[in-house]
């Protein structure tokens, strides 16, 4: 699979995890995909949020993971 083919997935997937962000009071946005590492933005709730980390790893990086060949982690900008 090519870079901007796992980027366009990647995006996706970051759209399908958003409203579930959301529903707690946060957002995350897709910032860009380099060297097979996803960069994302977390916004509202989850700035300062202690849990943070939980949501990324256990959360956001596990679905990535599981769902887009090629990834092999996730990184907050």
């Amino acid at each position: 699979m090519d870079e901007k083919e796992i980027e366009r997935q990647a995006a996706e997937v970051i759209e399908k995890i958003r409203p579930y962000i959301k529903r707690d009071g946060g957002d995350i946005r897709f910032v860009k995909y380099e060297d097979g590492i996803v960069y994302v933005e977390m916004l509202g709730a989850c700035v300062g949020c202690s849990l943070i980390d939980t949501t990324l790893t256990d959360g956001v990086e596990a679905i990535l993971l599981e769902e887009v060949p090629g990834i092999i982690g996730v990184e907050q900008v």
